[in-house]
């Protein structure tokens, strides 16, 4: 059986390389299929492992709590609204909570002036409290300190990008940057976050909480958004459901209407881009199926014109000797051959193409194959040769080798 087995091996490949050209073009459509697969879960997956850190430097055990309004409502010109006596109330009844801090945006222009250089950049109001929730610290400087808080001081920490949009010194400690009309002295600059998504992290700027709020003005329409994290002890979903209901009770919702806000954790917006991603997938996966169908159906074809071809010599093996099952043997071994042969060139363009677009974009994190998706694409590889090679050879090994060695 061994013997056998290698014998229809050896007849299949010299078959497969004796017709270089057409064994080539009958995988053209397994070598496309497996390719753009093997692309876009290269790329793909690289994003998804390079986001996972991402997440995970955020802390599972934070949460940012944010208004949320139903498109409904915004078209009717209702707006919901944290406020300043939500994060009162969450701070002073609020259990297992480590760390709070508002984060105000600006409303207003978010660009920078320094000099004759004009930047632009998000701009946020918090609290000395932020550099523990977010995990962001100085890496010159100081940061927001309590009493830039208290006195309302025009200060301003910054991130990497916006000293270099600016052009500012590398220590860029006692220059002033001009923020919706008024000046602000740098005391800190950040450490590099990197990107989350697609958005730097460093292209922040940083005020105190109540400088912010005095620069928007009206406090009746601030609408804010509050992270924190909790103590070692605190269980995520427990301390999320109590503040639920704390804000829910204070903004007297009845039990039939939804949240105003939204409660989010890192590890919930990892699982909300994995399934996105995931969606991506299996669409573009469905589609692609449709060209390895396309090329298992040009395996049968050629495989059926090969068996035509090689009738006497079907006829001549099967006259000396060779039984029914030998000659289904190499036919399916030979479908097989050139299925695997087109998924392995796929799966290697696949690699190289998810490589060529990571490369080609800024900042992009590097293709990453899994383990699962390479086996996986030849497994289906295999497969679709299989089963699309059964005919062809099952007509082969049923030809009489009489009438086989008459054939013209």
């Amino acid at each position: 059986m061994f013997f056998s087995l290698i014998e229809s091996s050896r007849s299949a490949l010299a078959a497969i390389f004796a017709n270089r050209l057409r064994s080539f073009l009958t995988t053209l459509g397994i070598i496309i299929g497996v390719a753009s697969v093997i692309a876009v879960v290269s790329v793909t997956g690289g994003m998804s492992a390079f986001i996972g850190d991402s997440f995970a430097s955020l802390g599972a055990d934070s949460l940012t709590i944010r208004s949320y309004t139903p498109f409904e409502d915004l078209m009717k010109g209702v707006r919901s609204r944290l406020t300043p006596a939500d994060l009162e109330l969450i701070e002073k009844r609020g259990e297992g909570i480590a760390s709070i801090t508002p984060v105000l945006e600006a409303n207003r222009s978010s660009q920078i002036k320094y000099g004759p250089q004009t930047a632009y950049s998000q701009i946020m109001g918090t609290t000395y409290a932020y550099q523990d929730v977010a995990q962001s610290y100085t890496e010159i400087g100081r940061f927001l300190a309590q009493s830039d808080n208290l006195t309302r001081r025009r200060v301003a920490v910054i991130g990497e990008d916006v000293r270099e949009n600016l052009s500012l010194p590398e220590d860029p400690i006692n220059e002033y940057v001009e923020l919706s009309g008024e000046w602000f002295k740098i005391v800190g600059l950040l450490e590099p976050m990197g990107d989350i998504m697609g958005q730097s992290r460093d292209n922040i700027v940083l005020i105190p909480y109540s400088t912010m709020v005095s620069i928007q003005g009206n406090q009746s329409r601030i609408d804010i958004g509050i992270q924190l994290n909790l103590t070692p002890a605190a269980n995520v979903e427990n301390v999320s459901s109590q503040l639920t209901t704390l804000l829910r009770n204070a903004h007297d919702l009845s039990s039939n209407e939804d949240d105003d806000f939204r409660i989010q954790t890192a590890e919930q917006l990892m699982e909300q881009f994995d399934q996105i991603l995931g969606t991506l997938t299996m669409v573009i996966g469905g589609i692609v199926s449709i060209s390895l169908l396309v090329g298992g159906i040009g395996i049968m074809n050629i495989m059926l014109v090969s068996v035509t071809e090689r009738t006497r010599e079907i006829g001549i093996c099967k006259a000396i000797g060779a039984k029914s099952h030998h000659i289904l043997m190499q036919f399916l071994i030979e479908a097989l051959l050139l299925s695997l042969l087109g998924g392995l060139i796929g799966l290697i363009s696949g690699y190289g193409l998810g490589m060529l677009i990571a490369n080609s974009i800024p900042d992009f994190p590097p293709a990453n194959v899994p383990l699962w998706a390479a086996s996986l694409a030849l497994g289906f590889s295999g497969f679709v040769g299989v089963l699309f090679g059964i005919l062809p050879a099952a007509k082969a090994a049923r030809l009489d080798p009489i009438d086989a060695l008459r054939y013209e």
